[in-house]
């Protein structure tokens, strides 16, 4: 949690984590089961988390001196169920630079 990279990990396994909760569990529970409550439980949480992964991500950015493209990669890495996972994975490949 000291580093950047280490927000960053912390950051994008939250937001995803929540993503998929909201995306795969909340959102059927709603829609097949008329359970409206987990999807105000974790639309609030997620939209915490969303704000914090993409502060995390210009963090990293701005250190590393991204270019904008891979910027606009992890800001949609975090719209998409799994994102976050597969662009941490992307990063560990290209030695987060």
């Amino acid at each position: 949690m000291k580093t950047v990279i280490g927000r960053f990990k912390i950051a994008g396994i939250c937001e995803g984590v929540s993503l998929l909760l909201l995306v795969f569990i909340a959102m059927p529970l709603k829609y097949f089961a008329d359970i409206s409550s987990p999807v105000a439980i974790m639309g609030m949480i997620h939209g915490i988390l969303f704000p914090l992964y993409l502060i995390a991500l210009v963090q990293l950015a701005v250190v590393n001196r991204w270019k904008a493209a891979r910027w606009f990669m992890g800001v949609v890495a975090g719209l998409l169920p799994f994102g976050t996972f597969v662009f941490e994975s992307y990063l560990k490949k290209r030695d987060w630079k």
